[in-house]
């Protein structure tokens, strides 16, 4: 069959990557992708939100599924607007639907979703402009620290942790009255602060059965130690030591199976991937955020891990046949450390060439591109997250370390990379 992945970032790479060495692929189409997509397929100059050019690829190229990396394009509404076009209703698609994608695209979807269905999550409130008097004086009461989250997508920047009353009345008026997060934070999530040790764990449902994937751990902040600016993530490991059985039975009784039983009560159309954000409290789990695709940079450490054909596992995702697979997974340990341009996450330079690429080194690990376009016969930076190089191990220092090795073998201007990814695991 012939497949469009849409996306450009690393996670993409990943699955083109897995994808292409399927022997169900024909043909593998990536739009817009990125100079490691190009390695596995086509890749075709249209953006992941402009949907009537994306239909008129696939009538051209005769795509027969589509799986969707990102999260804007399934929550502006890709998914029904393939089937609900004549031309392309035939086509799979990987992803939920405009509504079921909610559970990303709003905070206080996502939430009432959970109260409804008794996921155990933080305790809430949720409050705009019109009732903003009352979100000051639950403020004023609330315990510390405390989040504050943007209802909707913020380009993962929309989550504050106030260690004081104070602070979070002054991010609170910033978000409500400034729009300091644009329309995403016209509705705020005020949440009690969790203690433990985060965690993802990913799912690929059918909308009635679920394959429970490899967990990961990922690290947002920008500095060693877990200092400094959130990121859109620095690196990734799995598996986790701390995730043994008796935890993983627990998050399929009382957060993944209710889940599933909820979108179907709901009648919320869901045939994809769903990310659970969670927050491992002394062995008891309660949801931090759902997502409605698979994260990155956790993406390139869990797919490498599958060995299952992940062409048969989507074509059984579309049939509700995912009952019928059993998961089969690389027990070793995996590290993904990414490189990143100098001065991000704030200001940074692109278009800045990649030297090292072609080194033999990098036979033993695997090398996904994020944010890399060619330009007259070289990979340049085309982002923040430039790279990421994922490694196996007996352990994880051990895996974290042979990654950290092949990066020093780049160089681009500014490269900066975190020699501290799984530093807790060693």
């Amino acid at each position: 069959m012939n497949i469009l992945l849409i996306g450009s970032g690393g996670r993409e790479h990943a699955f083109a990557w897995k994808l292409s060495q399927s022997k169900l692929c024909n043909k593998l189409f990536i739009a817009p992708g990125n100079a490691g997509t190009a390695l596995c397929g086509t890749n075709l100059p249209v953006a992941v939100n402009d949907f009537e050019l994306l239909a008129s690829a696939c009538t051209s190229n005769q795509v027969d599924m589509i799986l969707v990396g990102p999260e804007e394009p399934l929550v502006k509404g890709i998914y029904d607007f393939f089937k609900n076009n004549e031309a392309t209703k035939h086509i799979a698609v990987i992803g939920p639907s405009k509504a079921a994608a909610q559970l990303e695209g709003s905070k206080a979807f996502a939430k009432a979703f959970m109260k409804r269905h008794n996921i155990p999550t933080a305790a809430y409130g949720e409050f705009t402009a019109e009732n903003y008097a009352a979100g000051v004086e639950y403020l004023k009461g609330h315990s510390l620290p405390v989040v504050l989250k943007a209802d909707g997508l913020a380009s993962g920047k929309g989550v504050l942790i106030c260690k004081s009353n104070l602070e979070a009345l002054s991010e609170f008026e910033l978000m409500l009255h400034q729009l300091k997060f644009g329309d995403a934070g016209k509705k705020v999530v005020v949440e009690e602060f969790l203690n433990g040790i985060e965690l993802s764990i990913f799912v690929l449902t059918d909308g009635e059965n679920y394959l429970l994937l490899p967990e990961a751990k990922d690290y947002k902040r920008i500095g060693e130690g877990d200092t400094g600016l959130n990121t859109g993530g620095m690196g990734a490991v799995s598996p986790l030591p701390f995730v043994d059985e008796a935890f993983l039975q627990k998050v399929k009784e009382i957060i993944i199976e209710p889940t599933i039983a909820g979108l179907k009560k709901d009648q919320l159309e869901y045939k994809g991937f769903i990310f659970f954000g969670l927050m491992n409290d002394n062995g008891e789990p309660k949801v931090i955020e759902y997502n409605c695709r698979m994260g990155d940079p956790e993406t390139e450490v869990v797919i490498p891990r599958i060995k299952n054909d992940l062409v048969e596992l989507l074509i059984a995702t579309t049939q509700q046949k995912l009952h019928e697979i059993t998961i089969d997974t690389d027990n070793r340990s995996v590290a993904a450390v990414v490189a990143v341009s100098g001065g991000y996450p704030g200001d940074f330079k692109t278009g800045i060439p990649v030297l090292g690429l072609d080194n033999e080194v990098f036979q033993s690990s695997l090398m996904f591109h994020s944010a890399t376009k060619i330009k007259k016969d070289e990979v340049v930076t085309t982002g923040g997250r430039v790279l990421v190089v994922t490694s196996f191990g007996n352990t994880i220092s051990e895996a974290a370390e042979h990654s950290n090795y092949m990066l020093e073998q780049l160089y681009f201007e500014g490269i900066y990379f975190r020699s501290d990814i799984g530093y807790e695991f060693e």
